[in-house]
């Protein structure tokens, strides 16, 4: 009996510890709040007055959040649950990229995600995110064009809360 309850916390601890490191190694996890007096626009609609971008693990994936001031005033506020398994996944909300629908997540490395956002099926935009080694700056860029077909590149930098 006594060595049953020690193989279950063991098997106990190990779950937990293993959820732990797991959700460390994702290194985009956290708040991320934008400079924007770093980020560049070239095309495209005005750069945001604000914006601030909350990403949670969750399961095999993550969740996004995307909260903030369009340039124009107009507000963003849109989020997806996603994996990095290179299959389309539901975006909801309002100032979405390029007015995407979907979006497409595939890790690289342990700090540089892929994003492919799409709208209709079609790709909209695209764009790579890669996470500073000290885990204090996040840097997407991002390539696509406007409602007008016109080319845009945006490269948004952030700060980890």
């Amino acid at each position: 009996m006594e060595r049953l309850l020690v193989f279950a916390m063991v098997v106990a601890l190990s779950l937990v510890a293993s959820g732990l490191l797991l959700a460390q190694s994702n290194t985009d996890v956290g708040a991320w709040k934008l400079n924007v007096a770093k980020s560049k626009f070239v095309g495209g609609p005005e750069a945001p007055k604000s914006q601030t971008r909350t990403v949670v693990a969750q399961g095999d994936g993550t969740k996004v959040t995307v909260e903030g001031v369009a340039g124009d005033g107009s507000r963003i506020a849109y989020s997806y649950t996603t994996n990095y398994d290179g299959k389309d996944s539901a975006i909801s909300g309002v100032g979405l990229p390029n007015g995407a629908d979907t979006v497409v997540l595939k890790r690289v490395d342990a700090n540089t995600v892929t994003y492919t956002f799409k709208k209709g099926g079609k790709v909209a935009q695209t764009a790579r995110v890669v996470v500073s080694k000290d885990g204090k700056v996040t840097t997407l860029t991002a390539k696509g064009t406007d409602a007008q077909g016109h080319p845009l590149s945006v490269t948004l930098v952030y700060d980890k809360q």
